[in-house]
């Protein structure tokens, strides 16, 4: 598990097909041609392709022979044997008008400035003029279905008909098929609710925090420590939510600055930050008038399967939004840089929304657009193929909103982190068998605090904790993830196994007061 230290797909349009003109009949025994749509490979952004394969359509066309030249003209309709008593009636023309003319080729012929020869030597007339027609018209009912039917291929479904029958019959001699939206406003609104309309919403709220270390933490290569985050307006009087690892390298005498997404930047200080629940509240200096704090949503009632939107700054991309769900709840999380040696834990919400490094701090909201979390950690499945930061793989965790507020609140405050504790050191080691009671603590401590909460309850090292609440406790990070999402005072029920049984003990958290 790590934590983010805060970092075109095209699709190739097939040729149309070349279609020869369409006979009245064709020839018994002349072989038909098909063309197939062949696959396209777009490539991802992340640097993969895939392959899009449109379904395969296939034209069988008639067969194409020269026609012998009538010894006679045929007349242009059939003839009835004699005319109707009392003459034609009033306004009937007679001979019938010819059927339209045959779809020309655009196969020979030039389409849009550029050849497209299909074998013909001769040069055919461009899509849309008039057609020059050599021999009498004959019946071509079969012709027509067949030349409506590849205009829907080459167009796309009922519009190619529909663009076909325009062009045939445009008194204003306008040969676009184009067929454009009617009566589109000029300010096109999002309804309530969907991705883009919180998106409008949430996006001026959200800011991206760039961090850099003091003048004297300067790095191997010569460049100044530091790194690219997000956080999101708290309240109006300038606070900034966001992760501890996106601002710690900055807290020690380095600088902050928080840019909107109108690119206005602020100046920023830190205002309390706690290193285990991985929080940090900032303060923009000279903070502007009119801020928009974020709506703050219930992260208790939040269910699997809600929807999900994440803002933040992959990789420094700014305002960048992603979508997903919440997958699961209560996932026992320790994320840690890898380089401090200390771990913050969480019981997270996880999602598929794609959360990359720069993402950390940034808010994961709810359909309605209120934050239910804060993205803070990955699952990576390994840098690979040479890369030096590992990306999205749909699992990503967010720290409860309720969690967030409290130590919010309590830094805001005092500037410090509170705790909530049980008074006993566990192994942190151990999985998939509850949470240890080690047998001795940190410095050579006793691994449970004299009138602590835990030895007022009857713990004894040793004894291993496998529900918390009715909860399963599957390991030490399970059991501190549990901890830290009540408040010092709270009561809540162990229940625990010693020498091979189970007992069951209340316990009235206590608390500790900043980092240790």
């Amino acid at each position: 598990m790590s934590t983010e230290n805060e970092g075109n797909e095209g699709t190739a349009v097939p040729a149309a097909p070349s279609v020869p003109p369409v006979p009245a009949a064709a020839p018994a025994g002349m072989p038909a041609s098909t063309e197939g749509a062949g696959a396209d490979r777009a490539p991802h952004t992340n640097g993969a392709t895939q392959t899009i394969e449109p379904a395969a359509a296939a034209v069988q066309e008639p067969g194409h022979s020269p026609q012998p030249e009538p010894t006679t003209a045929p007349l242009p309709g059939p003839v009835p044997a004699a005319a109707p008593t009392g003459g034609w009636p009033q306004g009937a023309d007679w001979p019938p008008p010819p059927p339209p003319p045959a779809l020309p080729s655009y196969g020979s012929g030039s389409y849009g400035g550029g050849s497209h020869g299909s074998g013909d030597s001769g040069g055919g007339p461009v899509w849309g003029a008039p057609a020059q027609v050599s021999e009498p018209p004959r019946k071509r009912s079969g012709g027509l279905v067949a030349a409506v039917l590849v205009a829907a291929l080459v167009a796309g479904g009922v519009g190619g008909g529909i663009g076909y029958w325009a062009a045939e019959h445009n008194d204003d001699g306008i040969d676009s098929t184009t067929v454009s939206a009617a009566d589109t406003p000029k300010d096109f609104k999002r309804e309530p609710g969907t991705v883009a309309a919180v998106a409008a919403k949430a996006l001026p709220s959200v800011v991206t925090i760039e961090a850099k270390a003091s003048g004297a933490d300067v790095g191997e290569s010569g460049e100044t420590e530091g790194g690219t985050g997000t956080g999101f307006v708290y309240d109006k009087e300038g606070h900034i939510l966001t992760n501890n690892h996106v601002v710690a390298s900055a807290a020690d005498g380095g600088t902050l600055s928080a840019t909107f997404s109108n690119g206005k930047k602020y100046d920023a200080e830190v205002i309390g930050r706690a290193q285990g629940y991985d929080v940090a509240v900032l303060k923009l200096k000279n903070a502007p008038s009119g801020l928009n704090p974020l709506a703050l949503g219930n992260s208790e009632q939040v269910a699997v399967g809600d929807s999900t939107i994440a803002i933040g700054a992959p990789f420094g991309l700014s305002n960048t939004v992603t979508t997903g769900i919440i997958s699961a709840k209560n996932r026992p999380v320790a994320s840690g840089d890898g380089s401090s040696g200390k771990n913050s834990y969480m019981s997270a919400l996880q999602t598929d929304a794609s959360i990359n490094p720069g993402n950390s701090g940034g808010p994961l909201l709810d359909a309605r657009g209120a934050v239910i979390g804060i993205n803070s950690a990955i699952q990576s499945a390994g840098s690979g193929l040479g890369q030096t930061q590992a990306g999205s793989i749909g699992l990503g965790f967010a720290i409860p909103i309720n969690q967030a507020k409290n130590v919010a609140v309590q830094l805001i405050k005092t500037g410090k982190p509170v705790y909530p504790v049980i008074g006993a050191t566990v192994d942190m080691s151990g999985k998939n068998s509850g949470a240890k009671i080690a047998t001795q603590g940190t410095g050579g401590t006793p691994a449970v605090s004299p009138n602590g909460p835990a030895a007022k309850a009857g713990l004894k090292a040793g004894d291993v904790i496998t529900q918390f609440n009715g909860k399963p406790v599957e390991s030490g990070p399970t059991l501190i993830s549990e901890i830290w999402n009540h408040k010092p005072g709270d009561k809540v029920t162990l229940t625990y196994e010693r020498d091979g049984k189970e007992h069951t003990a209340e316990v009235v958290l206590g608390k500790r007061t900043g980092d240790s």
